[in-house]
C-alpha cells in the first residue's frame, strides 16, 4: 500500500498546470496500490496555492510556510521536502519533471535513501509497482522497479489529463521547518525571468514554434506575429536557439521543455529526433516546411510543404480578418 505525497509546483503565488498531472499519476498510482495521497505546498505565502489545491482528493494538504524558503535554493527545498515526507509517511514522492521537480527531486532522494525514477510516463503493467519512463529520446520506454522502501520520482505531466477537483475540500496541516537560510551553502541572489504577455509556454494550449529554416532572429517575428494572433506560446528547436534566434526558455525538446498542447504548429522545423521527444504528445500536430522529405511530417497531422516566409504572413492575415 503506498502513501504518495505530491509536491506542488507553484510560482507568484499560483499553482503551475503540471501539478494537476501529477495529481492525476499520483491518483492512478493509488488505485494501483491499494494507497491514498496527500499534497505538501512549500514556500512563503503559499497560502492561496494551498487553498487552490484542497478540493483534489488529497487525504491532507501539507504546507510549510516560512521566510527562510522565500527564495528558492535547492538545498533548502529538498531539506523542507524530506521534512513534510516523513511528517506524511510518504513511500512515493513526486513532483513534476519541470526545472523544480529536476532540480530539487534528485536532492530529496539523497535525503530520504530513497531510490529515484525521473521523467515517469504511465506505471507498468504487473501486479506490482514499476514505473515507465522515456529513454533514448522517447524511442524506448524502460519500465523501471524500485527496491527501496521510498520512491522519489518526477512526472512527465505531458503524459497525464490535468486532474479535476474531487470530493470535499482536504484538511490542512501546518508543518514546522527547520531550513535555515543562513545554514545553507547556496543563496540565491538574483533572480530574472523571462517577462512576456503570451502565455508560459508548458501552460499554452496553443504552440507556435520555430526552427533553423528561419534563418535568422530578425525573421523570428512571423512566428510572433502568428501566436499573438492565436493567442499562443512560442517556443523554438535547439538550433534555432544555438543560432541564437531566441532565448533558451523558448527550447522544446530533450533538453528543453516538453510540451502537449492542443495545437503545435511548427514552421522551418525538420523534425529531429530530440525535438519531437518534446512536442509529439500535442493533440494536434501541424507542420511547415519547404522540404517534403522533412521528418516532422512524420508525426504531423496536417502537413503543408511551402515557403514558411509566405504561409506564416498569409494565415496570419486571414486569422486577423477572421476575427474582425
Amino acid at each position: 500500500m503506498s502513501k504518495i505525497l505530491v509536491i506542488a509546483d507553484h510560482a507568484g503565488g499560483q499553482l503551475r498546470k503540471g501539478t494537476l498531472g501529477v495529481i492525476t499519476f499520483a491518483r492512478q498510482l493509488a488505485a494501483k496500490s491499494g494507497g491514498s495521497f496527500d499534497l505538501a505546498v512549500i514556500g512563503q505565502g503559499v497560502g492561496a496555492v494551498a487553498q487552490a489545491v484542497t478540493g483534489y482528493g488529497a487525504g491532507k494538504v501539507y504546507v510549510i510556510d516560512s521566510a527562510e524558503l522565500a527564495k528558492y535554493t535547492a538545498q533548502g527545498y529538498a531539506q523542507a521536502v524530506a521534512e513534510v515526507a516523513r511528517k506524511a509517511g510518504a513511500t512515493v514522492v513526486a513532483a513534476c519533471a519541470s526545472s523544480f521537480g529536476k532540480d530539487c527531486m534528485p536532492r530529496v532522494a539523497v535525503k530520504l535513501a530513497a531510490g529515484m525514477a525521473s521523467e515517469v510516463v504511465g506505471l507498468g503493467n504487473g501486479a506490482g509497482v514499476t514505473y515507465v519512463r522515456p529513454m533514448w529520446a522517447g524511442n524506448v520506454l524502460g519500465e523501471v522497479e524500485i527496491t527501496t522502501p521510498v520512491h522519489v520520482v518526477t512526472v512527465r505531466t505531458a503524459e497525464f489529463d490535468s486532474a479535476a477537483p474531487a470530493g470535499g475540500p482536504s484538511p490542512v496541516e501546518a508543518v514546522a521547518t527547520t531550513v535555515s537560510a543562513a545554514a545553507l551553502k547556496q543563496r540565491l541572489l538574483d533572480f530574472r525571468p523571462t517577462v512576456s504577455a503570451r502565455p508560459a509556454l508548458t501552460e499554452a494550449r496553443v504552440v507556435i514554434a520555430g526552427g533553423r529554416g528561419l534563418k535568422s532572429k530578425d525573421n523570428f517575428k512571423i512566428v510572433y506575429d502568428l501566436a499573438d494572433a492565436l493567442g499562443a506560446a512560442v517556443g523554438a528547436t535547439r538550433a534555432a536557439v544555438d543560432a541564437e534566434f531566441i532565448e533558451n526558455d523558448y527550447q522544446i525538446g530533450q533538453t528543453g521543455k516538453i510540451v502537449a498542447p492542443d495545437l503545435y504548429i511548427g514552421a522551418g522545423i525538420s523534425g529531429a529526433i530530440q525535438h519531437l521527444a518534446g512536442m509529439k504528445n500535442a493533440k494536434v500536430i501541424v507542420a511547415v516546411n519547404k522540404d517534403e522529405e522533412a521528418p516532422i511530417f512524420t508525426v504531423a497531422d496536417y502537413g503543408l510543404v511551402g515557403d514558411l516566409f509566405k504561409v506564416l504572413p498569409e494565415l496570419t492575415a486571414r486569422l486577423k480578418v477572421r476575427k474582425g
